[in-house]
């Protein structure tokens, strides 16, 4: 799955030369965290919520609503907006712009083209709604259970015969590392198919460690 599949595409965007006051009201009306900004089709930088809040004053102040309105329409963009974008390009996998926000810790990436033109905006959120997707959450009725189980060749192989040999289709498998010698292997599965309680027999026959079952949805 890309960044191009799940992105935002044609996101809005504001020149440097705009306000804070008027940035703020579109964010505001539109229920945006940040904001691009771009200069003759570059991007030069972007503005998030956070940084409105940095340079309002605080509502302790003795300001009045429109003095506070009047000074953030007298303060550009340029003067707050951080310059430094991390960016990911469309052809990227969700999995790698996943890492890049978790790595700069950031809350959503522009995408560029492979021109460099923006093309779109993927957020966490976007990141989650895959997750939830990818493991088919919305769709309901399905098994989930956790094995605890060694690193060796040919684990998820024999795992996956258990569940063949016992007409039992999968969905999906992930593997979290527990040590580097240990996984915690989840599968997924429809639950109207039969067949799973010889399934958990067989798993544990052949020393695989069923540590949760659930049914999700």
């Amino acid at each position: 799955m890309f960044v191009a599949d799940r992105m935002t595409k044609h996101p809005v965007s504001v020149k440097s030369n705009a306000t804070i006051g008027e940035v703020s009201k579109l964010m505001q009306k539109n229920n945006f965290h940040r904001m691009l900004i771009i200069d003759d089709g570059k991007l030069v930088g972007y503005l998030s919520d956070r940084d409105i809040v940095r340079v309002t004053p605080s509502p302790a102040t003795s300001l009045s609503k429109f003095e506070i309105r009047s000074l953030l329409d007298k303060l550009s963009v340029k003067d707050v907006m951080k310059t430094k974008v991390v960016t990911v390009n469309e052809d990227a996998t969700i999995e790698e712009a996943a890492l890049i926000m978790y790595n700069n810790k950031v809350g959503g990436l522009p995408v560029i083209s492979e021109v460099g033109a923006v093309v779109g905006i993927i957020t966490a959120t976007d990141i989650l709604k895959t997750f939830v997707n990818v493991m088919g959450l919305p769709h309901g009725g399905k098994m989930r259970i956790t094995l605890s189980v060694n690193n060796e060749i040919g684990t998820v192989a024999a795992i996956t015969k258990i569940f063949a040999d016992n007409g039992v289709n999968l969905d999906s498998i992930i593997t979290c590392s527990q040590d580097g010698k240990h996984y915690e292997l989840v599968v997924r599965f429809d639950d109207r198919q039969k067949g799973f309680d010889e399934v958990k027999r067989q798993l544990e026959i052949h020393g695989y460690k069923v540590i949760h079952v659930a049914k999700i949805g």
